[in-house]
């Protein structure tokens, strides 16, 4: 792969005041005050202390924590005439603030499509999944409704750059799109016109294997009932999850198995519980909210079941038209139909919800749970 965009190198570890070394800790030699420090638990803590602690919190050689990342579209558009700008934000929980994150040279993100004078009441999917601590820009439709995205963006926060993954062998949209174990899948969907090779297809990029130079084809499902529209595959327990809609309709779902490069069918149980966005928590606990009633449910594969997880008073009311899910650390993280973002700690009993003020003016379209981005220039 080859980097598209650079950032300033890292900061060196010792900082100079004067022509005179400063220490992290006074006393200790650098490495080993990063290893005590990585042992405290908050960040925000440590980025308070001073300069020095603040800029070691966001360096590559420190132990990131966890951020929102999301896709984001203007809001103040006018959807009947132009096309919404678009744009990936970053919010720190250190300083409880957006960063925008440098947008990706090729293709521009002006140049893929959300909205169409033509299909006012329509939002045109944008593809995006997050992988082996990477955010990957996968799919989206072009202004002649053609597939805006010929090989895959890839954002690494560690570094703050952008590299261009290896090309599509067919580019596509309204495909289903996920990721498990830290490979990236994209299956079915549609070119620049249908074919039913492409609509059965199935490939994988591998983000862990460095030497990755090209996308490797895998069985093809059994039909192309899955290039309707945009899905999300969901990695749970080294199986692809995925159903043929989205919404409260009635559905059809198939299972990949991603050690055996094999296809079996889902479950009733389960996929009659699928009345809105999945996520698997750390590819294991597999969670929906209800589009219609903003239940939240767990599924149960003993008793093939899903349960109702208990929310907060109102909470249901809050996740009401769900429309995108992620779930990492115990936490559901929401995109909803009015377009706010709201996190659900499903460790707590009853769940508890709050909500993340957008960035003025912005409306999300996806959030994803990342490594923060390191900040050399932080002071």
């Amino acid at each position: 792969m080859t980097t598209v965009a650079a950032v300033t190198p890292p900061a060196k570890r010792r900082r100079t005041d004067g022509g005179k070394e400063i220490a992290i800790i006074e006393g200790l030699p650098d490495h080993v005050s990063e290893i005590c420090l990585s042992l405290v638990c908050s960040p925000s803590l440590l980025a308070a202390v001073c300069t020095r602690w603040r800029r070691l919190v966001y360096s590559p050689e420190f132990p990131p924590f966890s951020s929102l990342y999301a896709l984001f579209v203007d809001s103040n558009s006018d959807p009947a005439r132009v096309n919404p700008a678009i744009r990936f934000m970053c919010f720190d929980p250190v300083s409880s603030k957006w960063d925008p994150l440098p947008p990706p040279p090729d293709p521009p993100l002006h140049r893929i499509l959300y909205r169409h004078p033509s299909y006012i009441s329509y939002n045109f999917p944008i593809q995006c999944v997050s992988a082996a601590g990477k955010l990957v820009l996968i799919a989206g439709s072009n202004r002649e409704l053609s597939p805006a995205i010929s090989h895959p963006l890839i954002f690494d926060p560690i570094y703050s750059t952008w590299t261009s993954g290896p090309p599509f062998e067919s580019p596509r949209r309204w495909c289903a799109t996920g990721a498990c174990g830290g490979v990236v899948y994209v299956a079915s969907g549609v070119g620049s016109q249908f074919s039913p090779t492409v609509a059965k297809s199935i490939e994988k990029l591998d983000l862990t294997d460095h030497n990755r130079s090209n996308w490797q084809k895998l069985r093809e499902m059994r039909d192309s009932r899955f290039s309707r529209e945009a899905i999300d595959a969901v990695g749970w327990r080294r199986k692809l999850l995925m159903v043929n809609v989205k919404g409260d309709a009635i559905k059809e779902g198939a299972i990949y198995d991603v050690v055996n490069d094999d296809w079996e069918a889902m479950p009733e149980e389960m996929a009659a519980g699928w009345r809105g966005p999945v996520a698997a928590m750390e590819e294991e606990a597999l969670y929906s909210v209800d589009e219609r009633n903003g239940t939240v449910r767990i599924y149960n594969e003993e008793e093939r079941e899903w349960r109702e997880v208990t929310v907060v008073e109102g909470g249901e009311q809050m996740l009401k038209g769900a429309q995108q899910v992620t779930a990492v650390a115990g936490k559901l993280c929401v995109v909803t139909v009015d377009g706010r973002i709201l996190v659900v700690d499903v460790m707590a009993e009853p769940a508890k919800i709050w909500t993340v003020e957008n960035p003025e003016g912005l409306e999300p379209v996806s959030v994803h749970v990342l490594p923060r981005m390191s900040r050399p220039d932080i002071s």
